[in-house]
């Protein structure tokens, strides 16, 4: 079978759009479960402003309740502030975070892409030098909810410049979850212009309910890392109209039957997702979660 490489990013892009504080213990427990369902990627939490995101302000809480051998726990750092916080936390892993679109990374940034990526780059060298590795995201990359269509060239040039600061994977984003599959390739051909395949990854949201659609068009161009959060839970509190990503049990389900090899128990994660979506009092959006017992 072919191996597709996946990250979960439920406890981090899922929960930080939920409109209550969840309990420390509960974040912790659910990472647990996403780790025993076998995740080997997980995005924990994010080192950003408690202000902004307060569903978030227990990151070291939650970190330090974690030891899960063989592993890959992530965090999104904003800026020179978090990323001292990532140091002090013992994280070997961040993740920057960019946009294409210039209205979108003013809004979600307060800053212009290019002063955004200047912001960056001492950041990338001091993690580096630190021992950590880095991801890099990629928002609006298809299309944004203030400017409409992003032109492919432009993310090509973005994935290439957060490819210089040395992050080792782009995760191409279709944040507000309305591309379709022409969309995907367009993009993706131009990324794969100036970027090998093995460091792109697909980072999908399902508003429009073509997330999977997406994935396969992705699959076809040599894509195999893709992102996703357990039940489906998700949103960007900047991007209006932005819905969930797309659901982990639906990506592993698709890819399974499709003969790839995710290394992931359905049911075990499945049961991580009614876990956390008991502890939110609501039914979580996934398909698979309405058919698997």
């Amino acid at each position: 079978m072919a191996e597709v490489r996946l990250l979960e990013v439920g406890p981090r892009d899922g929960l930080q759009n939920e409109p209550e504080v969840i309990p420390t213990g509960v974040k912790i427990e659910y990472v647990r479960r996403l780790a025993a369902a076998g995740l080997k990627r997980i995005e924990v939490t994010s080192f950003v402003s408690p202000r902004w995101v307060p569903q978030l302000a227990d990151a070291s809480e939650v970190l330090a309740g974690l030891d899960l051998p063989g592993v890959e726990l992530s965090v999104l750092v904003p800026n020179q502030k978090g990323l001292e916080r990532a140091l002090e936390a013992g994280v070997k892993r961040i993740a920057l975070f960019a946009a294409a679109s210039e209205t979108f990374s003013r809004k979600n940034l307060n800053r212009s892409i290019a002063e955004s990526l200047d912001d960056y780059r001492p950041v990338a060298r001091q993690a580096l030098a630190a021992g950590m590795s880095l991801r890099g995201y990629l928002s609006t990359c298809f299309v944004c909810p203030f400017e409409g269509p992003v032109a492919p060239d432009r993310v090509a040039a973005l994935t290439a410049e957060l490819l210089e600061m040395g992050v080792d994977e782009v995760g191409i984003s279709d944040t507000i979850g309305v591309a379709v599959p022409p969309q995907i390739r367009a993009t993706l051909k131009a990324v794969l212009e100036v970027a090998p395949v093995e460091k792109l990854a697909l980072h999908l949201h399902d508003t429009w309910g073509t997330a999977l659609a997406n994935v396969w068009a992705g699959l076809e161009l040599g894509i195999a890392s893709f992102d996703a959060s357990s039940g489906g839970l998700g949103g960007c509190p900047y991007a209006p109209g932005a819905a969930g990503n797309l659901a982990t049990e639906d990506l592993v389900n698709l890819l399974e039957r499709s003969g790839y090899d995710t290394g992931v128990d359905l049911g075990k994660l499945a049961e991580a997702s009614r876990f956390l979506a008991q502890a939110l009092g609501r039914e979580l959006p996934s398909r698979v979660l309405r058919v698997v017992d």
